[in-house]
């Protein structure tokens, strides 16, 4: 990968004969029209993403990006950066708490180390290794222009391994203390809101310690002049090698044509530096939920995402994302078992 190259990354369009096809599907069933609201459309785009008007959701995974960052020098995290680690490890032994989850709902948890401050490899946990953590970006860039097209390499081939596996739905979780902090930076500089806008507590922190945290992205977005940058230039100056990776998961799912269900915001700030950088990825995104962290929001919005969950969540891991999938699951059931107006001898409703 260059950044030649991904600037020259072009998406196709989805299949709009599939998505037309979906909607009339529910618009057959016995119900009224439209009444199951965003899931109806979600359908619709999920099968048009895969060009299967089936909507098949029988396999399905949680990509979750590791890595630490190493602007938790500066205090802005209540745990230390060797939680990354200990995370990492239940993951990789299916013991975390995405893991319980995405196994009630029969999905799969596929756990990447792409820049975890060990040397050991982790058990059960794919060894993607692009640095042991970031840089602290009030030292200098958290990440090389190499390191950057690195991680979102490995993201867009994470992608492609799961679609030739047949994963037909994936989602984005991530683990990496302090990435509250970078993914707020990216926020900041890629939205133009404040620092205050667009930053929150993370894991737990004092007033105090949400102080201190905005006043270190103030400073790393300063050092870095990162007002009206680019969206790669941004990401290697401040972002985190979870968030480059989850970049590659977005453009790879425009590449390799799979659907994505984002979490909560260090997913969002990664589609949302997606997108900037190849048009289009949004469209191959699915919004879970509306993450507490107030970056979120501002950035949905401007993807033009509709989150369906306000449960004021912030655990992380992709555990949303997973929440997600069990109620597509549970409409999938309404969709792939169908009860038509015919069925029932009752005329069917028509659209206007």
């Amino acid at each position: 990968m260059t950044r030649e190259a991904l600037r020259e990354i072009t998406l196709e369009k989805i299949d709009q004969n599939i998505y037309d096809k979906v909607q009339q599907n529910w618009d057959a069933l016995a119900k009224p029209l439209d009444s199951l609201g965003e899931f109806e459309t979600t359908f619709a785009k999920i099968g048009a993403i895969l060009s299967d008007e089936t909507v098949p959701l029988e396999k399905k995974a949680v990509i979750v990006m590791c890595a630490d960052n190493g602007i938790v020098e500066e205090g802005i995290s209540q745990s230390g950066q060797e939680v990354t680690a200990c995370v990492a490890q239940a993951l990789g032994e299916r013991k975390s708490s995405v893991c319980r989850m995405a196994k009630a709902v029969g999905a799969d948890v596929i756990p990447v180390d792409i820049g975890i401050a060990t040397t050991e490899q982790i058990k059960g946990v794919l060894e993607k290794k692009v640095a042991h953590g970031t840089r602290n970006f009030l030292k200098g860039p958290a990440m090389t222009e190499q390191e950057t097209l690195t991680a979102i390499a490995c993201g867009i081939e994470v992608v492609k391994d799961c679609r030739d596996k047949g994963y037909t739905l994936l989602a984005t979780g991530e683990m990496g203390i302090g990435n509250t902090t970078t993914s707020a930076a990216v926020a900041a500089a890629l939205t133009g809101l404040s620092v205050e806008q667009v930053t929150g507590k993370g894991a737990g922190l004092s007033e105090d310690g949400l102080k201190h945290k905005i006043d270190v992205i103030k400073r790393g977005l300063k050092l870095h002049s990162c007002a009206g940058a680019d969206a790669f230039s941004v990401l290697s100056a401040v972002g985190g090698l979870d968030i480059a990776g989850l970049c590659g998961v977005c453009i790879g799912a425009g590449l390799h044509h799979i659907p994505v269900v984002l979490d909560g915001v260090i997913s969002v700030a990664a589609a949302f530096a997606a997108e900037q950088m190849v048009s289009g990825v949004k469209e191959y995104l699915i919004a879970s939920h509306q993450s507490r962290e107030p970056a979120a929001e501002f950035m949905m919005q401007k993807l033009g995402l509709n989150p369906v969950l306000y449960a004021n969540l912030a655990l992380g891991e992709g555990t949303g994302a997973v929440l997600m999938f069990s109620l597509l699951d549970t409409v999938g059931a309404l969709y792939e078992n169908k009860t038509t107006f015919s069925d029932i001898k009752v005329e069917q409703y028509t659209r206007f």
